[in-house]
């Protein structure tokens, strides 16, 4: 399924640049950043643009396409959203190398800087590699990432870390290690809690599977230090869960859901509360997304519902299990709105979901109104069903 997949002929939507070339923004040609929300704070986890022409393999260097991936960037900004970057979205661990990452957290962070748009950048310990590391290189490895960020401009999200669940025997080895790091932090940071769903090799995270326990420990580290943690991202796909943990926050403490089941509920809140946004589906979802928080900061949460919750059902069928190939269709979206040429991904990651997947995936999007250029679409999603041994869309 690699391969670069071209549109049909000339055609007028907003983001041409000629008659003749695809409809992607380049990095040098950025739109205008929208005025910031003022109800809540609002981060997509976008993706990257690999670049198709490159000779890869699945287990080497990641190949990425500079240009488009940070025109996406600034497509995000220009809804008022902020930008997640080099996290779970953008395939970190699954095709994404830490050579890249760094790259792409330099170059992403000094677009931001550019245009004014808010942006945070994963830090974890993934330049360690393999399986295993002992405490005191996982301990490096997380400040050599975060001193990059940091020096970036950027906000740094400390992400769960594949080495430490493998590595730590209990809830001590989580709080010393992030009651560390917090110290170290020279601004608030955002904590992250992948849950296995996500990942399965984080299994056990903050030294207990029992979830209550995992909590407790979480909110003990967060309660040490408040002031150095900014919020917290919760990606478990547990509203209730969700909903609990963030009425223990210490006060000042924002809790980001990342649960792409239930955030139209979570992020409208209740009488004691709501939950910021930091999420995967706001990457297809942008303007949709950011049309919906603006009725939200006017006041309307009925109309911010009435616009979002149509979205879950898309959202679920791109996540559902198993999730951690919910990249794939966010990328397939990408390709069939126009944010880019190709449909292809870093480590090949394009051939993870079957091609049913991805046509209902269209399907839903396209009811949905999500493509700028509906004809665009569906010849697209014809011509990748040819590639594949369809019979057409």
């Amino acid at each position: 399924m690699s391969g670069r997949v071209n549109g049909p002929g000339p055609r007028t939507d907003p983001l041409r640049t000629d008659a003749g070339s695809d409809p992607v923004r380049t990095a040098a040609d950025p739109p205008n950043r929208a005025a910031p929300f003022v109800s809540r704070t609002v981060f997509a986890a976008a993706h990257v643009v690999a670049d198709p022409f490159a000779d890869s393999t699945p287990d080497g260097p990641a190949t990425i396409d500079w240009d488009t991936t940070l025109a996406f960037r600034h497509h995000l900004w220009s809804n008022g959203l902020g930008v997640a970057e080099a996290m779970d979205t953008a395939q970190r661990g699954m095709g994404l190398d830490w050579a890249s990452a760094a790259e792409l957290i330099r170059r992403s962070a000094a677009e931001a800087v550019a245009v004014g748009g808010r942006i945070a950048c994963g830090v974890g310990t993934d330049q360690l590699g393999g399986s295993s590391a002992s405490l005191a290189d996982i301990k490096a490895a997380y400040e050599e990432q975060l001193s990059l960020v940091e020096g970036t401009g950027a906000q740094a999200i400390v992400m769960a870390s594949r080495h430490l669940a493998a590595a730590a025997t209990g809830p001590d080895a989580y709080a010393e290690m992030y009651g560390h790091l917090l110290r170290q932090a020279a601004e608030p940071v955002i904590l992250h809690w992948l849950g296995p769903t996500f990942d399965p090799a984080l299994e056990g995270y903050w030294g207990s599977s029992d979830l209550d326990t995992a909590t407790d420990t979480f909110l003990q580290i967060i309660t040490e230090q408040p002031a150095k943690v900014d919020g917290v991202k919760v990606s478990l796909l547990d509203a209730d869960r969700e909903i609990q943990l963030r009425r223990r926050l210490p006060d000042g403490v924002r809790c980001y859901t990342g649960d792409d089941f239930h955030y139209p509920e979570l992020i409208a809140g209740d009488e004691l509360g709501y939950s910021d946004a930091l999420l995967g589906i706001f990457d297809p979802l942008a303007s949709l997304a950011a049309d919906a928080v603006r009725l939200l900061d006017s006041g309307d949460t009925a109309a911010f519902r009435k616009r979002l919750d149509p979205t879950v059902t898309l959202s679920r069928h791109l996540f559902q299990t198993p999730t951690r190939y919910y990249k794939t269709g966010v990328v397939l979206l990408a390709w069939l709105a126009g944010h880019q040429s190709h449909f292809t991904m870093v480590g090949g990651l394009q051939s993870a979901r079957s091609l049913p997947h991805l046509k209902r995936a269209y399907e839903l999007a396209d009811g949905l109104d999500l493509f700028p250029d509906p004809d665009l679409a569906k010849f697209r999603m014809r011509q990748l069903e040819s590639v594949l041994g369809g019979r057409g869309a």
